[in-house]
């Protein structure tokens, strides 16, 4: 077994490099051959090697080993275990990974609590005491404001849009160096897609209604509650159900509807509010630890980077079709009521969104660079989203 540190046999490739963001076709890598042996070598008959081999112990030379060594990697998440979305999507990661490499890397998935609780997950891949961590990382707020912009922003990117971003408009370099002082590589990894408004033991009906509400709303959507005089607080998935029924917070939101069924919600509250204006875009990301990274082949590189890309899509897709299902089970056979905001407390969502988003261009150095990359992606795209999407659905629903 090796560590993170230690590098298996590199592969032959072309001109021996990869452009890590541009890595698309994953039948190469399924199979890796073993490094340094010739096509005639490969072609040899089981007979002919177990002469060779034969012939190398008489001589008193020593025998090659002829397995490959496994590297063995950790993965904590933010997730409970098998958790609706995100949680699976942990999984599925591990065990692509585990097949493309052909058996020659594996991931071992620690839930959220197992190796270490869910707002400790960067510091852990930081350290390299775990070598993955998949998460989102509005998480890390506190450590790096600007890291809410690669999950969601309040009135931002849908899903789609995010992944334009990350991918064509220079968002995934500016991630990159946003992390890279801690020794840490984000990988886009799953998307929850759009959420909803969340959770309320009591209607939202005015603005008054927010005062002293306190709700479960990381990242930019609490910064906006809290301006509206609210109070925002931080707590864990496995946390919030129970914080929710005893009272310690009045409001929650998670996800969809899919994962939020499935954590239980309904069976606290039956008040279930629409739009997620905090969370259009449901981004997961995978951190990996740089060193580790850094240590692998080639072909693992592309292995880890296929397997997030193939998540990404296989989420995104899984998620739409799940909240349909559970969106509909949770009106027809939990009695949930689900509220769309009142026009008031929307405009002043709205309002509020983009005085906090603009505060980010006066906080000057990396933080002003994401949100003008950000910001301009944004204004390059909406026209086009709506003309292609909102004005069709209009039609549609006509």
């Amino acid at each position: 077994m090796t560590s993170q540190g230690a590098k298996p046999p590199r592969r032959r490739r072309g001109d021996g490099r990869m452009d890590r963001h541009a890595f698309g076709d994953v039948s190469s890598v399924s199979s890796p051959p073993t490094s340094g042996r010739s096509a005639s070598a490969g072609a040899m008959s089981r007979r002919a090697a177990l002469g060779f081999a034969g012939a190398v112990a008489a001589t008193g030379l020593a025998t090659p080993a002829l397995a490959q060594t496994t590297i063995e990697w950790k993965m904590a998440t933010a997730w409970p275990a098998d958790l609706e979305g995100p949680g699976q999507s942990a999984q599925r990661i591990c065990d692509a990974i585990a097949l493309l490499s052909g058996g020659r890397m594996r991931v071992r998935l620690f839930p959220d609590g197992e190796l270490v609780a869910a707002s400790g997950i960067f510091d852990t891949v930081s350290a390299g005491t775990a070598q993955m961590g998949h998460a989102a990382s509005a998480y890390w707020q506190a450590k790096m404001p600007a890291a809410v912009f690669f999950t969601a922003v309040p009135f931002g990117f849908l899903p789609h849009e995010h992944v334009t971003w990350l991918e064509r408009a220079g968002g995934q370099a500016l991630w990159d160096k946003l992390y890279a002082p801690y020794g840490v590589r984000p990988f886009l990894a799953g998307n929850t897609g759009a959420q909803m408004g969340g959770w309320f033991t009591r209607p939202v009906e005015t603005l008054e209604d927010l005062d002293g509400l306190k709700i479960r709303m990381p990242g930019l959507g609490g910064e906006i509650m809290r301006r509206l005089g609210a109070t925002p607080m931080s707590l864990p998935p496995t946390e919030l159900v129970q914080a929710l029924s005893s009272g310690l917070i009045d409001a929650a939101e998670f996800l969809g509807p899919a994962s939020d069924r499935a954590l239980g919600f309904a069976e606290v509250t039956k008040l279930y509010y629409a739009p997620g204006f905090h969370d259009p875009n449901g981004a997961n990301e995978m951190l990996v630890n740089s060193v580790a990274f850094d240590g692998l082949a080639e072909d693992l590189k592309a292995v880890v980077i296929a397997a997030c890309r193939a998540e990404t899509l296989q989420s995104m897709a899984g998620s739409d079709w799940r909240n349909a299902q559970a969106f509909d089970a949770l009106k027809t056979e939990d009695g949930v009521e689900v509220r769309a905001y009142p026009p008031e407390i929307l405009a002043a969502l709205r309002d509020t969104a983009a005085q906090v988003v603009a505060s980010f261009a006066d906080a000057g150095g990396l933080d002003r660079d994401i949100y003008k990359s950000y910001a301009r992606t944004l204004q390059k795209l909406a026209p086009w989203s709506s003309a292609s999407t909102r004005l069709f659905l209009e039609g549609r629903e006509t």
